[in-house]
C-alpha cells in the first residue's frame, strides 16, 4: 500500500497540479458548450474523461516532457522550485507511469467514435511531439505555440462527446488564440537560459518586446472573438484581463514578468470557472 502511495504521489508531482486546469478545465467547458442539458453531467463517459484530462493526460504531457528535458533542465532555473525536477533513481517509475497512461488511453480508443477517436489522436500525437524527437515542437519557432493546440483538444472532444458533432470554428479559433498567446507568454521568462543553451523558442526567436506584443495581439483576438460571441455580455468584458498583462508589461518595464507569470493558473482557473458556471446555469432546468 506505501509503494502505491509512494506512486501516486510521485505521478501527482510529475503532473503538475496547478496545471491540471488547462486540459481537465477545457474539457469541462467543451462538454458544458456541447451538451443539452444538466443531465448529461451524469452520463458515465462525462466521469472517465475527467479523470483521464485532470490527472492522466498531464501525467503523458509532463512526464514526455521529463524525460525529453533531462539534460537541460539540469541547468534550468525553474526545475526544483516551482517545477520538479526528474531524479536518476525515479526515471523507471515514470517510464512505467507513461505505460499505465499508454495502455489506458489505448483502451478509451477502442471505446469511441471514429470522430471521437480522431481527435483523441490528436491530441496524443501533439502532447508527445511536442517534447519528443523527431518533430520535438517546443524548439522550433511558429510551431512552438502552435502545436500548443493540444490544450484545446479536450475541449473539442469534451464538446463532441456531449453534442455528437464538433464545436463552431470561432470557438475553437478563440480558444488558440488563448493557448497560442499562453504559451508565448510563459516563455518569455526562459529568453535568456534558452538562448544560453540553444533553444530557439519563439521567444527567443521574436526577443521580449516583440513577444509581448504578439502575445498582447493574439489576446486581443481572443478578446474580440469572446465579446461577440457573448452579445457583448457585461461579464465577458472580464477577459479584457489578458490583453491589459503584456500591454502593463510593455508600458511598465519595472514590472517583473516572472512574478506575473504565476498569476495566469488564478487568473485562467477563475474565467474558466466563471464561464462554466454560467454554462450551467443556461442549461439547467430549474433557471
Amino acid at each position: 500500500m506505501s509503494d502505491l502511495k509512494g506512486h501516486l504521489s510521485f505521478l501527482f508531482t510529475v503532473s503538475r497540479f496547478r496545471f491540471w486546469i488547462y486540459t481537465g478545465g477545457t474539457y469541462v467547458v467543451g462538454y458544458a458548450l456541447g451538451m443539452g442539458s444538466t443531465d448529461a453531467f451524469f452520463e458515465l463517459s462525462y466521469h472517465v474523461y475527467l479523470i483521464y484530462f485532470f490527472f492522466l493526460a498531464n501525467v503523458f504531457i509532463y512526464g514526455i516532457n521529463d524525460l525529453m528535458d533531462r539534460d537541460t533542465d539540469a541547468l534550468n532555473p525553474k526545475k526544483g522550485g516551482m517545477e520538479g525536477l526528474l531524479q536518476d533513481e525515479d526515471q523507471r517509475r515514470l517510464v512505467a507511469g507513461l505505460a499505465l497512461v499508454g495502455l489506458v488511453s489505448a483502451l478509451l480508443l477502442i471505446t469511441q467514435t471514429m470522430e471521437e477517436r480522431l481527435v483523441f489522436l490528436g491530441f496524443l500525437f501533439l502532447s508527445y511531439f511536442y517534447s519528443a524527437p523527431p518533430l520535438r515542437f517546443k524548439r522550433i519557432p511558429v510551431l512552438d505555440f502552435s502545436s500548443n493546440m493540444l490544450y484545446i483538444m479536450p475541449g473539442v472532444f469534451g464538446y463532441l462527446l456531449a453534442s455528437g458533432t464538433l464545436p463552431p470554428g470561432v470557438i475553437v479559433l478563440a480558444g488558440f488564440f488563448h493557448i497560442a498567446a499562453m504559451h508565448l507568454f510563459s516563455a518569455i521568462p526562459d529568453i535568456d537560459y534558452d538562448r544560453a543553451t540553444g533553444i530557439n523558442t519563439s521567444a527567443v526567436f521574436f526577443g521580449y518586446r516583440a513577444s509581448l506584443v504578439i502575445c498582447a495581439f493574439f489576446w486581443s483576438m481572443l478578446a474580440i472573438l469572446t465579446l461577440m460571441l457573448t452579445g457583448f455580455h457585461p461579464l465577458a468584458f472580464l477577459v479584457l484581463i489578458y490583453p491589459i498583462v503584456p500591454a502593463a508589461l510593455l508600458i511598465d518595464r519595472e514590472l517583473d514578468i516572472n512574478r506575473v507569470y504565476w498569476y495566469f493558473p488564478y487568473i485562467n482557473t477563475s474565467l474558466g470557472g466563471l464561464l462554466f458556471l454560467a454554462l450551467v446555469i443556461v442549461k439547467s432546468p430549474f433557471f
